[in-house]
């Protein structure tokens, strides 16, 4: 793999990871997707002692509310400080958050459930204050929601834990699948936003285009799948949603020409992982009929599109926000297939091979921490030193 010249370490010596919000939780969020994935296949396996990883609900919880938050976290406070012009978290408060996530990790595992619990919930709800500082400043209501959306999952990861010490009456599971609706959301929120107007800078002659009927069916199928899931309807109601959902939202990416894509890595990532999208509803409305088993409708999403579009975004906006060119090069692109190959596995290798699932969920978890280990090593310095232009971020 070659490395592109604006790739290597800034000639600058100055420590620079807690300068802007995406720099240490795209770090700590890579290392945590290898280290953790590879510490839960070994113990699937049983190359390590049965511990709580291996618990289908922790292991679903960590990736959730450990990974997936922290990347969301991450991209938020560089997001919103480019769309209010005001400052987000950076210096120490920046690093306490960090080390509030972190205390999450650490005590998850731990007998200290109550302190878990909170430590839990307090994170994604001192991310909704760094974020809604800001956009009441400048009164930026388009995106009071985000904060609204942190603090639920402040709530459900606090009923999570409520639910799993027998505290409260509630399936612990729909604490997660309500938690996975609502980064369902945030995905298709986002992804309208950018990958129409990525793939049009990035491609010349491309008219990726946003239609107004098909963006309302789109966003407003996922807000009914979540209303649905935390009413607990009947199965033929979700069936009719996810198939709704995954045919509006097979239009939507229909419209943003993704066929277009396949030379520009950054941009072909963002597509594929939103296909994801799509083969995630088709196979949950499968899944309510018996046809197909549950979780590799739920490893679609998971792995297919929050795997593929964070570690696509991570790639991007890095780059961008550390004066780097926006091309992908080799080890970015062997990252993204690594992720793809991932949810290829997992989803469809267990459909066509089910006699060997155990094989393909390792063979999956392997190429899972091989693209996140890839991440975390190659942007280890290109997060933790300056920018190469010198621009403060």
């Amino acid at each position: 793999m070659t490395e592109s010249s604006d790739s290597a370490r800034p000639r600058a010596s100055k420590f620079a990871l807690f300068n802007l919000g995406f720099r240490p939780f795209y770090l700590l969020a890579s290392v945590f997707a290898a280290v953790s994935i590879a510490l839960w296949a070994l113990e699937y396996s049983g190359h390590l002692p049965r511990g709580y990883l291996q618990s289908p609900l922790w292991h679903g919880h960590e990736m959730l509310f450990g990974y997936t938050i922290a990347v969301i976290a991450g991209f938020l406070f560089t997001a919103v400080r480019n769309w209010t012009g005001q400052p987000t978290p950076t210096g120490p408060t920046l690093a306490l958050l960090a080390l509030l996530w972190l205390l999450g990790r650490v005590l998850v595992p731990t007998r200290f459930g109550v302190a878990a619990a909170l430590v839990d919930a307090a994170f994604p709800i001192a991310v909704a204050a760094g974020i809604a500082v800001p956009l009441v400043r400048s009164g930026n209501r388009r995106n009071y929601f985000f904060a609204a959306l942190l603090v639920l999952l402040a709530l459900l990861a606090m009923v999570f834990h409520l639910a799993y010490a027998g505290v409260i009456a509630w399936p612990v599971r729909v604490s997660l699948q309500l938690a996975l609706d609502i980064v369902l959301f945030i995905m298709v929120v986002m992804g309208g936003r950018v990958i129409p107007m990525f793939t049009n800078n990035a491609i010349p002659g491309t008219q990726a285009r946003r239609v107004r009927g098909v963006e309302s069916a789109a966003l407003g199928s996922v807000v009914a799948l979540f209303i649905a899931d935390l009413l607990q309807l009947p199965g033929i109601a979700l069936v009719l949603i996810t198939a709704f959902a995954a045919a509006a939202h097979l239009l939507r990416l229909a419209l943003w020409q993704p066929w277009r894509t396949l030379r520009t890595p950054l941009v072909w990532i963002l597509h594929a992982s939103y296909a994801w999208i799509v083969v995630h509803l088709a196979l949950r409305a499968l899944a309510l009929g018996g046809l197909v088993a549950e979780p590799l409708a739920t490893h679609a999403l998971t792995i297919g599109a929050v795997g593929g579009l964070t570690i696509g975004m991570m790639t991007r906006t890095a780059r961008g926000h550390t004066g780097r060119t926006l091309i992908a090069d080799g080890y970015e692109t062997a990252c993204y297939v690594l992720v793809q190959l991932a949810a290829i596995v997992r989803v469809f290798g267990a459909m066509v091979l089910a006699s060997a699932y155990r094989d393909t969920v390792l063979v999956s978890a392997a190429l899972w921490v091989a693209a996140f280990t890839i991440y975390a090593i190659r942007y280890w310095p290109v997060l933790a030193y300056p920018r190469m232009d010198g621009k403060p971020g």
